[in-house]
């Protein structure tokens, strides 16, 4: 692990972790790159039957905020109907470890 110089003074905003939570924070993001890293590639409405519950509006929004921290990459096909692929950049891969460490844990704890 490696050093860090935290203050009692430090902001949130100033830290790795805080850094961490401005680009996976939200509601949808972590299930996003969740759903990524299970299937690699996925199209708009795969991502959004496997979310459940969030408005067409809701997941443009979110899957446009992962693209601008290049979390994910957009691929757009030129055919009609338009076809688009998302799948993890270098960076989202990077990610998935440590989510899928955080769904160890919840197996590993929840009550059965």
């Amino acid at each position: 692990m490696t050093e860090r110089c935290i203050t009692p003074s430090t902001k949130l905003e100033d830290t790795g972790f805080g850094y961490t939570l401005s680009i996976i924070g939200g509601k949808y993001k972590m299930i996003i790159l969740y759903w990524l890293g299970e299937f690699g590639v996925l199209r708009y409405n795969a991502l959004h039957r496997l979310i459940g519950k969030i408005s067409f509006k809701m997941l443009s929004t979110t899957l446009k905020e992962l693209e601008a921290d290049d979390l994910i990459n957009r691929k757009v096909y030129p055919q009609l109907p338009p076809k688009v692929e998302y799948r993890l950049t270098n960076k989202g891969k990077s990610l998935i470890p440590m989510l899928f460490d955080l769904c160890q844990w919840g197996d590993d704890h929840r009550k059965k």
